[in-house]
């Protein structure tokens, strides 16, 4: 789990081998002219303009013709690196390998796959395309990638990364065939490891100490790039219409942070102390930086602070409080609350409807208004005309008020015509209804209220109040809605966007809970 966290360096490497391989490895390959075929040369230098399509260096043929045998003579392959971390190389007379250009900046970055015939149809159909892909996705989000290559080679069963060069799994079987899941693990592995590039390869944190800096935040960028690819190739992700990404949509999380306490621990718990490692240092993080971007900042504002973080320190050493600091300072949004909740306890988020209340407007007197009248000894003459509200069901309620409009309230009607122009007047609407809502938050995680109520006649409205609603009540908070229309249903958070962990208090009227059998058959029925 803990892996490597070193400085940057110069890399000046040579590599001697049997003629017959084929090797690439961190770094400018100085001597290519030594160590490339003359038809190498040409199909590189046709790869160098390639934008759409890879273009194969050495092919399948050539690599099945190459394994017949043993060379006898050996090449030297010289590299030269600035500005990495690290070295790594893969070497061997079975690889296929192919490239194609990608612009990133003013730049011509070569995306590169190699891969041995096992790879085949998956791997040349689509590796260095989800390469491409993700230097796109990344560098939007963060910075230009500075190398001028990313590589990707084939493994049985790992996934693993070094500066510029990275090892994906993602095999088809003996007949070329491949499940969904190993289609979508070789693109996910792909994008991820490639990711990995910029943190912690460029944005260089310490994955000892603080895993969530660089699994965390990696993870969150895959998403995005995953979401990403998909919009580019929807050949590749048919019959789906979105990427179905396995990690960073809120609602991913929440089996996890509905679990036992006993088995959880914070985001900043260094990884080797935590008990679910993959939730704690990759998800978690990763829902909670989408969580910020998608609902409570909004994408513009998170977008340019998480860019600013991420070319601010590069070729630099951050720390967490250099991600918060940047995060606040750049989009000048206080998320102190927000960094303690998700990434200092182990509180959930729940949000519920508490209670509803409708009301109906009268001249008359109320009930409570009375009871405070007769304690002070005033008299209903004491006060000037008021507007009052009767609680549906209460000993002052009429059904005659449901019917009733704002004009047939005497003094409500005087008080528009003495204080009101004929246009302002004009632009007035005339609700019938009056609720009070109030929401609950058992849960520990302050987040916004995403309300959607539907109205009679079928008709939806979603209302967001911003998490500051929670300020002077951390525990209910009440809305006050005036409708033309009856509200017939209230549900929280209607998409899954702030990780609920309890969504059976989310909706009102209550849903009815139905028995074990009952639930089995709807299941069954889907």
């Amino acid at each position: 789990r803990d892996e490597f966290a070193l400085p940057f360096g110069n890399y000046d490497v040579s590599i001697t081998v049997p003629a017959d391989h084929i090797l690439d490895a961190t770094g400018e390959l100085i001597n290519r002219k030594e160590v490339f075929s003359k038809i190498m040369m040409q199909r590189y230098t046709q790869a160098k303009k390639s934008f759409s399509e890879p273009v194969v260096i050495v092919t399948q043929a050539e690599v099945e013709a190459a394994s017949k045998g043993f060379a006898t003579n050996t090449k030297t392959w010289k590299f030269r690196a600035e500005q990495v971390r690290d070295f790594g190389f893969a070497s061997s007379r079975r690889y296929i390998w192919d490239m194609m250009a990608v612009k990133i900046g003013n730049r011509d970055v070569m995306a590169v796959s190699v891969y041995p015939p096992e790879g085949n149809p998956l791997w040349g159909e689509w590796s260095t395309k989800v390469v491409a892909s993700t230097l796109k996705s990344y560098s939007r989000m963060t910075f230009n990638y500075p190398y001028h290559k990313a590589i990707s080679v084939h493994a049985k069963n790992q996934g693993m990364e070094y500066p510029m060069i990275c090892w994906n799994y993602g095999r088809p079987d003996k007949e070329g065939n491949y499940s969904e899941r190993t289609k979508y693990g070789m693109f996910g592995v792909i994008i991820h490891e490639v990711g990995h590039n910029f943190f912690p390869m460029i944005v260089n944190s310490d994955e000892r100490q603080w895993t969530w800096m660089d699994e965390g935040i990696n993870t969150f960028v895959q998403y995005v790039a995953e979401q990403d690819f998909g919009e580019a190739y929807p050949e590749a992700i048919a019959p789906n219409k979105k990427y179905p990404s396995r990690r960073g949509p809120a609602k991913t999380i929440v089996d996890y942070m509905s679990g036992s306490q006993d088995r959880m621990a914070p985001i900043m718990t260094k990884g080797l102390n935590t008990y679910n490692f993959g939730a704690n240092a990759y998800s978690k993080p990763a829902v909670g930086l989408n969580i910020l971007r998608e609902t409570i900042m909004g994408r513009d504002l998170f977008d340019y602070a998480f860019k600013t973080y991420s070319r601010r320190w590069m070729f630099k050493h951050p720390n967490p409080e250099d991600f918060f600091r940047t995060m606040e300072d750049a989009s000048a949004v206080d998320l102190d609350w927000f960094w303690r909740a998700w990434f200092f306890t182990t509180d959930y988020s729940d949000i519920g409807v508490q209670e509803v209340k409708k009301f109906y407007v009268t001249s008359k007197m109320n009930a409570e208004v009375r009871q405070m009248m007769e304690s002070r000894g005033m008299k209903e003459s004491d006060l000037p005309p008021l507007v009052y509200l009767v609680e549906e069901g209460s000993d002052d309620y009429e059904e005659s008020m449901e019917t009733a409009t704002l004009n047939d309230v005497v003094t409500l009607q005087q008080y528009i015509m003495d204080n009101m122009t004929p246009a302002e007047r004009a632009k007035l609407k005339n609700p019938r209804f009056f609720y009070e809502v109030t929401f609950e938050k058992p849960g520990g995680v302050p987040m916004p209220i995403i309300a959607e109520y539907t109205y009679s006649d079928g008709s939806t409205e979603r209302i967001t109040y911003p998490v500051q609603i929670w300020r002077k009540n951390d525990a209910s908070v009440g809305m006050v809605i005036a409708s033309e229309m009856e509200i017939t249903k209230i549900v929280v958070d209607p998409d899954e966007e702030t990780a609920d962990i309890d969504t059976s208090n989310n909706t009102w009227p209550k849903r009815k809970k139905l028995g074990e059998f009952n639930e089995f058959k709807q299941k069954v029925k889907g």
